[in-house]
């Protein structure tokens, strides 16, 4: 079963046609990437993949089937936007978001230490995100999205932020 399909997708925004009649395939596992310039419909794609928002035509299946709460809780998504809350403490977030998708506690915990000493985050743990880099914060998401070990990974301009050090660490991950 692939993990995702899109047959002849397409979304029209007024009279700016942000996808036309996409169709592709990924299978488990395997990486696959969406590649255009600015503006060229890769995030609207995403949203679509996501059930965020509705497709004009054409079909898309994950997991073989239509999307639902618990397909969601399989995927893990990093979008584009950052907003992770402000006013909270890292490790905080980490564990509340960890919650949504089903974590039993003692393994965020553990997962999270894991991840924020991986990613030179860990001291910064008790540190509100508002105190924290942008980089920063984009390691932060991407933890929350792989933290509890999403059997696909969806991730939108993923090194937005980072360094090259930080990329690549990102990327062996």
């Amino acid at each position: 079963m692939h993990s995702v399909v899109l047959e002849n997708v397409s979304k029209r925004f007024g009279s700016t046609q942000a996808a036309n009649h996409v169709s592709f395939d990924v299978q488990p596992g395997e990486i696959f990437g969406l590649l255009g310039p600015n503006g060229a419909g890769k995030t609207t794609i995403i949203r679509m993949m996501l059930d965020i928002m509705r497709p004009d035509n054409g079909r898309i299946q994950i997991f073989g089937g239509s999307m639902n709460e618990a397909k969601k809780d399989r995927i893990g998504y990093l979008p584009e936007e950052r907003g992770l809350y402000a006013d909270q403490k890292l490790m905080d977030i980490i564990l509340y978001l960890a919650s949504l998708k089903g974590m039993k506690k003692e393994t965020a915990v553990s997962a999270a230490e894991t991840y924020l000493k991986q990613l030179d985050l860990w001291q910064h743990r008790d540190k509100k995100m508002s105190a924290l880099s942008r980089g920063m914060h984009q390691k932060a998401q991407f933890i929350v999205t792989i933290l509890h070990n999403p059997d696909l990974i969806i991730v939108d301009e993923p090194f937005s932020g980072l360094d090259p050090v930080n990329t690549q660490l990102i990327k062996e991950m």
